[in-house]
């Protein structure tokens, strides 16, 4: 147990680190779906694409997550906040996206866990948002059951393209 909880402190301990560990864990879950995909073409295994596809679309949501959280944190503009954002959508390509990000100095820095008022750049979020990184586990959480509740949610409407009957 000691191990986990040591790699999700890793995980966790700066911007850089959360934001490569998701951009490759999108490119893992890329990895599954095509492969479950490739399994339900070759033995009609259905199964394999739900299995897959639902540990894609969990991943998919917490990379997003991870990317406003980041975005925020790290004061982004929008343009590459939506950059990082799209590149979800295309397969591998949050691996580049991070490589990006991380030379133009974006994934630079800690945690902002105090506010800082007297900055030039200083946002209207600040406060909060150190206020919840000063609690990283409260804040995680509180995004975890986002992401369960909009995984919920797009379960419900079902797959992208409609269920096949």
């Amino acid at each position: 147990m000691d191990m986990a909880f040591s790699y999700a402190e890793g995980m966790l301990r700066t911007p850089l680190s959360l934001f490569r560990t998701l951009a490759f864990a999108e490119a893992v879950s890329w990895t599954l779906l095509i492969a479950g995909l490739i399994v339900r073409a070759i033995t009609g295994w259905a199964p394999a694409v739900s299995i897959a596809g639902g540990i894609h679309g969990f991943v998919f949501l917490s990379y997003g997550a991870t990317v406003v959280l980041v975005a925020l944190n790290n004061r982004w503009r929008a343009a590459p906040t939506a950059v990082a954002l799209i590149c979800a959508i295309v397969p591998y390509a949050t691996i580049p996206a991070e490589i990006w990000v991380h030379r133009r100095g974006m994934l630079a820095g800690q945690w902002r866990v105090a506010p800082e008022a007297d900055v030039a750049d200083a946002r209207w979020y600040d406060a909060p948002l150190a206020w919840l990184l000063r609690r990283p586990w409260l804040l995680f959480a509180g995004i975890l059951i986002a992401v369960i509740a909009i995984f919920a949610v797009l379960l419900l409407i079902g797959p992208p393209g409609g269920a096949k009957s």
